[in-house]
């Protein structure tokens, strides 16, 4: 299970008490090439942070090599940690907290704490993205990004295998340098903000609104099968679990769609993407790609008996092979993600 972290708002600590941790997708190495229809991760979507700046790695291995003994004590853990225990490594797991309660500002220096921050930049799709992960800044209840969490697991150094892991209120993300193979952004991953996610001071109302516009989009039939009445597909380890091939996922599929809806779609792919470096949304789309494609990829709304006409849904989802985005919009944004090339 996941460990007991110190959260801040009394609805992100009922779902810590129900157990708060993601479900691990290792996958194998993805394919390479993309097609038209799936070049969604195209420059349109994602930019570099910053001209002539370093690659989020190369600062990592930057970072490590600025610490001292008793640092690496405190903020470096074995590649591992945790998995002998539940078999999911905490770098995996995807909390609501800083890891351990070990902040930015009271763990690293100055100099390095402006580092941390450029690599934080880095893995964003310039200012825009990280403005967007930060939640204007404010990186929500954490209130400041040295309330963030920053550790590393393994040593980035040679090539050995590590990922530098940030953790807060409504946030989990990480960079691996590709350390888990065929595993989109390193492992499961987790975003959110503390505002009603319908409401345009939700920093991902944006995302929202793009899916409503597939929505409106759909006829009636499709809406019956778009619309999933009186179930939640929750947000537990369950809720990013893939399911077997077998299983028929929720929704209406992308197969299903006409051209129009489905450019529809992929802009909602686009829009989600977005706030990422261009080589993160290039990695998400090569395993939807060797997945089997958009074709595979189903979107379902999550209604229940608290709807009306102008908050219809609870949850939106995009599920395919290897593929969860599973998006609550009330009473406030959780999205959990969980995108890997072996299924």
């Amino acid at each position: 299970m996941a460990e007991v972290l110190k959260l801040v708002c009394s609805d992100c600590e009922e779902l810590d008490r129900r157990g708060f941790i993601g479900a691990l997708g290792k996958g194998m190495a993805v394919l390479g090439g993309l097609s038209p229809l799936m070049a969604l991760a195209a420059d349109d979507v994602a930019k570099p942070a910053a001209k002539n700046e370093k690659p989020a790695e190369a600062m990592i291995r930057e970072l490590f090599a600025s610490l001292s003994a008793d640092q690496k004590k405190e903020l470096v853990y074995p590649w591992n940690h945790g998995g002998e225990k539940d078999g999911l490594p905490t770098r995996q797991k995807m909390v609501n907290a800083p890891h351990f309660d070990k902040v930015i500002g009271e763990s690293y220096s100055k100099p390095q704490q402006e580092l941390v921050h450029r690599i934080l930049r880095a893995i964003c799709s310039g200012d825009d993205g990280y403005d967007k992960i930060s939640r204007g800044g404010t990186f929500d209840s954490s209130g400041s990004f040295e309330g963030l969490g920053a550790l590393i697991f393994g040593e980035p150094v040679d090539n050995k295998p590590f990922a530098l892991v940030f953790s807060g209120h409504h946030l989990t993300i990480r960079c691996d340098g590709n350390s888990e193979p065929g595993a989109a952004f390193g492992g499961p991953m987790y975003y959110g903000h503390s505002p009603n996610g319908y409401s345009d001071k939700n920093i991902f109302n944006y995302q929202t609104k793009s899916v409503i516009s597939v929505f409106d989009a759909l006829n009636s039939d499709q809406r019956k099968k778009a619309v999933i009445a009186g179930k939640s597909p929750g947000e537990q380890a369950g809720s990013v679990k893939f399911r077997p091939a077998s299983e028929s996922k929720p929704g209406i599929a992308f197969a299903e769609l006409a051209a129009d809806q489905k450019k529809l779609v992929e802009a909602v792919m686009r829009t989600i993407l977005s706030p990422y470096r261009k080589e993160d949304a290039d990695e998400v789309m090569n395993i939807v790609k060797s997945n089997g494609g958009m074709e595979k990829i189903n979107l379902a709304f999550y209604e229940d008996d608290k709807m009306n006409d102008k908050q219809p849904w609870h949850f939106w989802r995009l599920e395919g092979p290897g593929f969860v985005w599973n998006y609550r919009v009330l009473p406030h944004v959780h999205t959990f993600v969980n995108i890997s090339g072996k299924v």
